[in-house]
């Protein structure tokens, strides 16, 4: 699905020798459930963004998905998202109810139903650019001439895919818009 929008280009760093994201300027970036940024990953991602990027992010505050992959293994999801830095940054805290029930459920952001299972829910800080979506499950926020749509959840890539690319076209379609 990927392919068919553009040149998918895996990254191991957001941050190159030179300090940069090396993306064009009003590329799109994905990023789904990623490690915690370095202190010069965090800073590239928001020059980049601030310069024209576009950002959809899915950061799951409790990833609920076995991994195949051992613990230690770069591969491996991470099982909560660590990236209060530069969410803060942008204006946007990630909360999570740890009294919330486990179970899938479906949830409503940008006209599509996704699948979720304890998500996480952003908090809009005084002063931000950023809109909440879908009762908290989403934000979407205007970063200097960029773009950041977030997701709090991630089950939407958990085990069968089957019938869950229709959230991610909408999401691609909204942050292409």
């Amino acid at each position: 699905m990927f392919e068919q929008r553009g040149r998918v280009v895996p990254l191991d760093t957001l941050a190159g020798p030179d300090g940069k994201l090396s993306l064009p300027r009003n590329g799109l970036l994905i990023l789904a459930q990623p490690r915690a940024l370095s202190p010069d990953e965090n800073v590239a991602l928001d020059a980049w963004v601030r310069s024209g990027g576009r950002l959809l992010l899915f950061a799951d505050p409790m990833l609920t998905a076995d991994s195949e992959y051992p613990l230690g293994d770069p591969r491996r999801p991470q099982s909560m998202a660590m990236l209060s830095p530069i969410l803060t940054h942008w204006g946007v805290e990630l909360e999570f109810d740890v009294d919330q029930p486990a179970g899938e459920r479906a949830a409503e952001i940008f006209g599509a139903t996704l699948p979720v299972n304890l998500p996480g829910q952003f908090r809009v800080l005084p002063d931000s650019n950023c809109r909440i979506e879908g009762g908290g499950l989403a934000v979407d926020c205007k970063i200097g001439e960029g773009r950041v749509i977030a997701i709090a959840d991630a089950a939407l890539f958990d085990g069968d895919n089957a019938g869950r690319d229709a959230p991610l076209r909408a999401f691609l379609d909204r942050i292409a818009s």
